[in-house]
């Protein structure tokens, strides 16, 4: 892949992995129906706020150009996340709809992490 080709799909990709962790955040925050999706998952309600705030965060550290391991962990987080979604909608028995949501997420967050590498090593 070109390198101008590389970071442009890894901007798009990562501008949407953003974009989602943000308004989901946001939603964890406002949205009574998310509220209550939480408890229908078993989750209490300090664990919605913290994933919130770690969604806002992860999201920053993703755009923002950093130094050292810093997009790693976010990465790894929102990895994380997105399984454990699929795995707690599934466990539930909710519909494949509330499932398959994670998964496209994961794999546009992979295209992210991929493209990112590629063109850390195509630019040194």
């Amino acid at each position: 892949m070109k390198t101008k080709t590389t970071k442009i799909i890894y901007w798009i990709s990562t501008t949407l992995v953003a974009l989602m962790m943000t308004f989901s955040a946001y939603s964890y925050l406002t949205n009574e129906t998310i509220k209550q999706g939480f408890h229908h998952l078993g989750f209490p309600d300090y664990f919605r706020v913290e994933l919130a705030i770690a969604k806002i965060l992860g999201a920053i550290v993703l755009l923002v150009p950093l130094k050292g391991q810093w997009k790693e962990w976010a990465y790894a987080g929102f990895a994380f996340t997105f399984i454990s979604a699929f795995i707690a909608h599934s466990a539930s028995g909710d519909p494949i709809n509330n499932r398959i949501g994670p998964v496209v997420f994961l794999i546009v967050l992979l295209l992210s992490y991929f493209t990112y590498h590629k063109s850390k090593t195509v630019s040194l």
